[in-house]
């Protein structure tokens, strides 16, 4: 089928827009890759302190004729996901070894985990650690002395900066190696009910952290459809990832054959091969495309709206809200995973997954079929799954057929005809809104205001039996240039439990959402911010609000809104304690949420 009108016309305007400055991009890399890695121009001292410790590989090394593979590794304990990674090392050396190449651990970048810092201060540096993992991963591939890069990362922020680092550094091959997520524990829809009970005072303490360690209990990643899992999938749609890769859990053959894989591709596609495939040639303008159109289709986190355009702009391309919006606009939802569905991702692996869904958006004419990944030329590649055949990892076609019609759908019959993103633009600014697991009667919302400037007073506020009406919560001085734009994730319980009781709620803020929220209605990221001077900042108690995910409007209806003076009402002593301080430039100098809410790019 021809390529759908919108999808080539969203292109041709990202293309057009970006021309300047993807040209520059490109010839920077090509200058570098010209140039080619520094081993052989480097100093006999130099090479000395770059092989001191590779034992049997320093001859191969010194030599310069081996490709040599860099591993950038978020590996840590704190992050399930990231906890297999340990021993990745080990492993990818030896597979290096058995194809006459090399790999060195380049550099570790910080991985903060999410889910231990929601609702707490560490949170307010979740943001900013993108940047910080870009430029960590950029201090290890400085030394120069790589023909391409392997990327261990996987969850919220981690994935988005080492794409970023990628981009920058397109001058090489980059294949990014997932860990999986964990086998299913207690199932999602039953953990977000033991949290609503607690939210509402029915269930003590220890009920929830029972039901909170039996979902998360072993290591990979968390198996809700949050951002680490939206991550996964956008590496597949993209061509950064092995096909049929993302979702193969941790410790088992196949995923250990697949990291194999990984650096043997990783060794074939490098500047000294027939078959050079330099990341920043991968990272097009019809990758990101493509990246949108799976975001939209399995009803992915809200997270990647701030990270897709932070990422594009690292290889020259600019994305703007419009795109999201026009995507999702022709985009059908094909997907139910929690929270979206009942399902996880274990579930939705095992009904078809990603190349299910790939190959029905190649049928359907809503994805670039003719871009270059890793594994080969053509997205095409990724409606195959990998299957290991008495120890030999082979690749074969996908069903055709979904397996479970109430986890993924034909194009011909999905869940929604549109995506699951919706672009919000009014006098309160201009915001994003995820529909996809919001009931249709709950899209326009109505009611009288109640502003805070933290979710902890909004807790406060909903245990002293404060919210009895129709209300649209306000929390505002919540983005990047206030307090790091920290998820309001604790939000989402006692916000569900209001609207189970009968009241129409609405969240509007200039903050975030947790990958995994759901069926409150929540403008999010609305720019320019409260801290900006923006239009939040001007909102009272007891104004009348509507906030419309159909026509796409987010209004103060108060007749004197556009005269009033902005009011900063934080409290004092934002910015300090457990190194918040040390990010006040990355405040003082972060971009608007509209353009991924950057430092470094």
């Amino acid at each position: 089928m021809s390529l759908n009108a919108t999808i080539a016309r969203v292109t041709d305007a990202i293309i057009d827009r970006s021309q300047g400055s993807r040209k520059r991009y490109l010839n920077q890399i090509a200058a570098a890759a010209a140039d080619g890695p520094r081993r052989a121009h480097l100093t006999c001292g130099n090479q000395a302190h770059a092989y001191a410790a590779m034992g049997q590989d320093q001859d191969a090394l010194a030599t310069g004729r081996a490709p040599n593979i860099g591993i950038i590794t978020a590996y840590n304990d704190m992050l399930s996901a990231h906890q297999p990674f340990e021993t990745y090392p080990a492993l990818i050396r030896e597979a290096a070894r058995r194809v006459g190449a090399t790999a060195q651990v380049a550099g570790g970048v910080p991985a903060m985990c999410d889910g231990v810092t929601q609702g707490q201060t560490g949170m307010e540096l979740s943001l900013f650690s993108r940047d910080v993992i870009a430029l960590a991963a950029a201090v290890g591939l400085s030394h120069n002395t790589f023909d391409a890069a392997l990327y261990l990362g996987v969850c919220d922020k981690i994935v988005p900066g080492l794409v970023m680092a990628a981009a920058t550094f397109g001058h090489i091959p980059a294949v990014f190696i997932p860990a999986g997520p964990m086998p299913s524990g207690l199932p999602n829809d039953e953990k977000a009910r033991v949290r609503q009970q607690f939210a509402s005072g029915e269930v003590g303490r220890d009920k929830l952290m029972e039901a909170e360690m039996a979902s998360y209990h072993s290591p990979g990643t968390c198996t809700f459809y949050g951002t680490a899992n939206s991550n996964q999938m956008l590496m597949e749609f993209m061509g950064l990832h092995l096909p049929g890769s993302s979702f193969v859990n941790p410790g088992t053959p196949l995923r250990d054959a697949l990291t194999v894989a990984g650096v043997e591709r990783a060794a074939e596609i490098t500047s000294l091969g027939n078959d050079f495939r330099p990341a920043g040639e991968v990272l097009d303008e019809k990758a990101f495309v493509n990246g949108i159109v799976g975001l939209m289709a399995t009803g992915g986190s809200t997270n990647l709206i701030l990270h897709l355009p932070a990422m594009a702009k690292a290889a020259g391309i600019q994305l703007e809200l419009e795109d999201f919006d026009a995507i999702s606009s022709v985009t059908p939802l094909l997907a139910k995973v929690y929270p979206n569905g009942l399902a996880d991702v274990n579930h939705f692996h095992a009904a078809g997954g990603l190349a299910y869904l790939i190959g029905e958006l190649l049928d359907d004419g809503l994805l670039h079929p003719d871009t270059q990944t890793v594994a080969g030329e053509g997205l095409a590649l990724y409606t195959q799954e990998p299957k290991l055949l008495d120890g030999k990892l082979e690749w074969h076609d996908a069903p055709h057929e979904t397996q479970n019609d109430k986890i993924v759908r034909p194009a011909s019959d999905p869940f929604q005809k549109t995506g699951g993103l919706k672009q919000l633009i009014g006098n309160l600014g201009h915001g994003m809104m995820k529909v996809s697991a919001v009931a249709p009667e709950r899209h326009v919302i109505e009611a009288r205001a109640r502003v805070f400037t933290d979710q902890e007073a909004v807790k406060a506020a909903f245990k002293a039996g404060a919210f009895t009406e129709d209300t649209v919560v306000v929390v505002r001085y919540q983005g990047p240039q206030s307090n790091g734009m920290p998820e309001l994730h604790g939000l989402t319980p006692t916000l569900a439990v209001l609207q189970d009781r009968g009241l129409k709620v609405a969240l509007v803020t200039d903050g975030r959402m947790s990958g995994a929220s759901g069926k409150v209605p929540a403008a999010i990221h609305v720019t320019p911010e409260a801290a900006a001077g923006g239009p939040l900042a001007r909102v009272r108690d007891g104004d009348l609000i509507r906030v419309d995910a159909v026509a796409g409007t987010i209004t103060d209806l108060a007749p004197d809104f556009d005269t009033r003076t902005p009011v900063d009402d934080r409290a004092p002593g934002n910015g300090n304690g457990l190194g918040r301080e040390l990010f006040e430039t990355f405040r003082r100098s972060v971009g608007p949420s509209t353009a991924g809410a950057a430092v470094v790019v």
